[in-house]
């Protein structure tokens, strides 16, 4: 007798295949670039920081886009600029450079032209007010504050899209969206992750002896 297929089964192996290389992609960014318990708290400042915005994207957009780059973003690439050690990476037998170059997401140079992006914005709003005319120009400061914070918004969503895209074609679907799942997700992951930073922090300790997966 021939057997008969399920069709939920090939589903729910994709399924699992992305959440493996979600589980994956999230390991690798932990341990290879979290080791400063500074940079661990200012994660978890700027994931309470997104999830703020993910509930004012349904109230203003604006303010969401002004809060997750105004705070969120620097917060957490300040930790990644400054705080995490840029030398020979013991724990994992890894150099900076080899962590750069297998940087699924955005890396260190990829990072600094994308806030370049975010910090000479305003000056094209300010140089053109409907942004070519793709949007009415508000009036007066606050105006102006809030057309900032929906082309904040609109970069964020545009950088996620462009590297999302980019690893399709660049190495595979699954990775791609892999990736854009976890950054969407990583603010709730990280609260989980790291909200015992500021403890670690009380007690003196600055680098995290060994990263795990707890």
């Amino acid at each position: 007798m021939r057997a008969v297929s399920n069709p939920v089964q090939p589903v729910r192996a994709r399924m699992n295949t992305l959440l493996q290389t979600l589980e994956m992609q999230r390991w690798d960014d932990h341990r290879y670039y979290h080791h400063s318990r500074i940079n661990q708290a200012l994660h978890l400042v700027s994931a309470i920081g997104f999830v703020c915005a993910y509930a004012l994207l349904f109230v203003d957009p604006a303010w969401a886009g002004l809060l997750g780059w105004g705070v969120s973003m620097v917060t957490r690439q300040a930790g990644h600029f400054f705080f995490e050690p840029k030398g020979y990476d013991h724990v994992n037998q890894a150099t900076h450079e080899h962590k750069e170059e297998i940087k699924v997401g955005y890396n260190l140079q990829r990072k600094v032209v994308l806030m370049g992006a975010w910090a000479l914005s305003p000056l094209l709003l300010w140089w053109s007010p409907s942004c070519f005319g793709l949007i009415a120009p508000s009036a007066g400061l606050p105006g102006f504050v809030h057309d900032v914070g929906l082309l904040w918004l609109a970069l964020g969503a545009a950088g996620l899209a462009f590297r999302t895209v980019q690893l399709c074609v660049t190495r595979d679907v699954l990775t791609g969206v892999a990736w854009a799942t976890k950054i969407l997700t990583d603010p709730f992951h990280d609260i989980k992750l790291y909200w015992r930073a500021p403890l670690h922090l009380l007690r003196g300790e600055l680098i995290d002896p060994a990263p795990n997966r707890s």
